[in-house]
């Protein structure tokens, strides 16, 4: 018995056209977790830069209810009333908290997938495939 060297031992192993398609499939599913992560810690500092604001509106709340607050809309900064402004900051919350429960859930879904894909890899490759990150 002896130890296969390392060219010797990734010879062996062919690569069928499912092998490959499962290959581009876990490929396609990573990158599309990649850029989910990215847009859900953008959603989640935009969350906490609403939470923030939320903390402020309920501070000039107990100045004064009267008061116009500077309110952005875009590119644009209105002049609102303490109340239209606390619930047009309520309501951004709720679609931010929906837009992150879905990429959650989207991400969830690919990780999923891409477990599944795991399994059939390493059991066809073995060692000769690295599908972790790094």
């Amino acid at each position: 018995m002896r130890m296969l060297e390392k060219d010797e031992e990734e010879a062996d192993i062919q690569v069928s056209w499912q092998d490959q398609q499962n290959i581009n499939e876990f490929s396609k599913y990573n990158n599309k977790l990649q850029l989910l992560e990215e847009s859900y810690d953008a959603k989640k500092t935009e969350k906490e830069y609403l939470d923030d604001l939320t903390s402020e509106l309920e501070e000039l709340e107990l100045t004064d209810e009267e008061a116009l607050v500077k309110y952005r809309i875009g590119e644009a900064f209105v002049s609102l009333t303490l109340e239209a402004a606390q619930e047009r900051n309520s309501k951004a919350k709720e679609v931010l908290e929906e837009e992150i429960e879905q990429i959650k859930s989207q991400m969830d879904d690919a990780v999923e997938k891409m477990d599944a894909l795991k399994k059939v890899l390493y059991a066809r490759f073995g060692n000769a495939i690295n599908l972790e990150k790094d």
